[in-house]
């Protein structure tokens, strides 16, 4: 008898927008159906692989964890080297890794097609982003086409968080009763600062998104 339960596969961080991603998919696909995935590829900011271990074991959910690190030897930007300065460029900040995304979005495919889970979910967006080419919608689509090609399987890749800003994420993250557990237990700081530097683009995104939410629901509540 084949077994007809849907099973998704959620590509994990650690940080705030995976970690909504993961209580979502929790939510829609029950906890026992639901897997995450972690990739080390050589990130300076390593504490949110803590994290993501953590959250993975405190919310119940299986957890593979796979080394891209071969990647060092061949790109560089300042994600994963330690003495870079993090600048915001008008082109391409400095903190985009070549490839991250594909590498990321092709593992989680291999995995998923040997566990037969046909949704992969990542956290990917192209409204509050760092002008990554690889979290736009349309290297999304094409990759989900690209890899069911590539093996012959129907994958479905979800982007639940693609058209949504920071402030809406946090909403989300809120509508899951989540709101203080990814307050306190995800990592976004790209200098690996546990609680934020305040300073990156990644914890100022954050920030700033979580105080435009807070300010609104408390004006709802007046």
């Amino acid at each position: 008898m084949q077994n007809n339960t849907k099973k998704a596969l959620v590509i994990f961080s650690g940080g705030q927008d995976s970690t909504t991603c993961l209580l979502q998919a929790i939510h829609e696909y029950g906890k026992e159906n639901v897997e995450a995935v972690t990739f080390q590829y050589g990130q300076r900011h390593a504490i949110e692989l803590e994290k993501a271990q953590w959250i993975a074991r405190d919310l119940g959910v299986k957890q593979t964890l796979i080394d891209t690190s071969v990647i060092k030897a061949i790109t560089t930007n300042a994600l994963m080297d330690q003495s870079a300065v993090i600048e915001e460029n008008d082109d391409m900040p400095n903190t985009f890794v070549d490839g991250r995304n594909a590498l990321f979005l092709l593992y989680a495919a291999i995995y998923a097609k040997g566990q037969g889970i046909h949704d992969i979910i990542t956290g990917v967006c192209e409204t509050d982003f760092s002008g990554y080419p690889d979290c736009r919608d349309v290297f999304v689509k094409s990759m989900n086409v690209t890899l069911n090609l590539a093996m012959d399987y129907n994958f479905n890749i979800k982007t639940p968080l693609m058209y949504l800003d920071k402030k809406q994420t946090w909403a989300l993250a809120d509508q899951l009763d989540g709101l203080d557990y990814v307050r306190q237990h995800t990592h976004t700081c790209y200098l690996g600062v546990e609680g934020g530097c305040h300073e990156c683009p990644s914890c100022k995104l954050r920030e700033k998104g979580l105080n435009e939410y807070l300010t609104e629901k408390e004006a709802h509540h007046v």
